[in-house]
């Protein structure tokens, strides 16, 4: 009995070791389809998406998949405490639990023996010290005092772990709160080149496409590092981490394949980066060539519907590309080396994709500022512009 205690409690312990080295202070992707912190989110996700499909209303679904990040990261943390705590309890039961009770508390049976050396354990674990229990062997002090070092140190480790998290996602959410006024919400990348259709809006797109290789670097090793992150939503409705990305990468495919010059050099780079992040998360949950098939066989983001007002915005802002069957066939084999990881990882996470074009808003505040800029440049009188003004801030306060 005793033996085997001590081999189970070799296997707790050194499990939580090795997760919580590989998920928090391991810099790359951990390996390994054993791991605690993978079995956790595997076991406890679905379930959890299971519940929140039975939500009729988006929203309220979309609430229930913001709390899992932030939850699982506490329940993975109890686990962690709780199977630590086994372990050792397991330690000193295999020692034969030598403690004495001062409360009188007999030891003697099986399950009494175990029930003190669990209370021990946890009471070290935390630190507590309260005394009622005292070790009467060498073994039993020495595995108390490297129970409190361990103790120390986890509630060190979430002290210096939760901070990070947090910084980098809130380093996220910050540009994708930018994209909203560059390419709408959810971000299109018709939007995105519409609203770069003015002069020098060529040398803005590509600082924007610059800062956006940046980020999708950032996501890279930050998200590859912490997993979970991936599973935090944004905080505004309409956005999320990977929409922002792949209408990043939308727009660099529609510059590659449609133009020629500076503009379609950094389009080069950001998407190279931008679908380097993309593939590697997608390897992160484990998504596997069957069903990034099976994802690019039964979506179509880009319909021949969505293609003709595709076309007809990017004729606006003088990008050709209907009537160019060569650029209309780069494009499409340009959105095949990302599309079917992107769905297969939108399907897995629940977070919807954007489309290529936007749905046309009865209340658009861009288009009211456009509107409002097009009198002020036309000169038109006081009064209209103030009621267009007007018109704006009412809107503004219904949104």
């Amino acid at each position: 009995m005793h033996v085997f205690a001590l081999i189970g409690g070799c296997i707790c312990c050194s499990t939580v070791f090795l997760d919580a080295f590989q998920t928090i202070i391991l810099p790359r992707r951990a390996t390994g389809r054993f791991r605690l912190t993978r079995m956790f989110l595997a076991v406890t996700w679905r379930p959890w998406t299971t519940v929140a499909a039975w939500s009729r209303s988006i929203k309220r679904r979309d609430n229930i998949y913001s709390v899992y990040g932030p939850l699982s990261l506490l329940l993975l943390l109890l686990l962690w405490a709780l199977l630590l705590i086994l372990g050792f309890g397991l330690f000193y039961f295999a020692l034969g639990t030598p403690f004495t009770d001062v409360m009188g508390v007999q030891t003697s049976a099986g399950l009494s023996k175990f029930r003190t050396a669990l209370y021990v354990s946890g009471t070290t674990m935390f630190t507590l010290g309260l005394g009622d229990v005292v070790p009467h062997s060498m073994g039993a002090r020495t595995l108390i005092i490297c129970e409190s070092g361990v103790g120390l140190g986890f509630v060190a480790l979430v002290i210096g772990y939760l901070p990070v998290l947090y910084q980098s996602f809130s380093r996220r959410e910050v540009s994708i709160a930018l994209l909203d006024a560059r390419a709408g919400s959810p971000p299109t990348a018709a939007e995105l080149l519409r609203r770069h259709g003015f002069e020098g809006g060529e040398d803005a797109l590509i600082d924007l496409l610059a800062e956006w290789e940046r980020w999708s670097a950032e996501i890279l090793e930050s998200h590859i590092s912490y997993p979970i992150l991936c599973y935090y939503r944004s905080q505004h409705d309409n956005q999320s981490w990977l929409s922002a990305l792949v209408s990043i990468l939308d727009t660099s495919a529609l510059l590659i394949s449609v133009l020629e010059g500076p503009a379609s050099r950094q389009a080069q780079l950001t998407f190279v980066m931008a679908r380097h992040a993309l593939i590697d998360l997608a390897h992160v949950f484990h998504i596997g060539e069957q069903e990034v098939r099976a994802a690019h066989v039964n979506q179509e983001r880009l319909s021949e519907e969505d293609f003709d007002r595709l076309c007809h915005v990017l004729g606006e802002v003088r990008l050709r590309l209907c009537g160019d069957r060569a650029s209309a066939e780069r494009l499409h084999t340009i959105r095949a080396l990302y599309e079917p990881h992107a769905i297969a990882l939108s399907d897995y996470l629940r977070m919807p994709l954007p489309a290529w074009v936007p749905v046309v808003k009865e209340k658009d505040q861009w288009r009211l500022l456009s509107k409002l800029r097009s009198e002020a440049e036309a000169g038109r009188s006081e009064g209209n512009l103030g009621h267009s003004a007007a018109a704006f801030m009412r809107n503004d306060h219904d949104h």
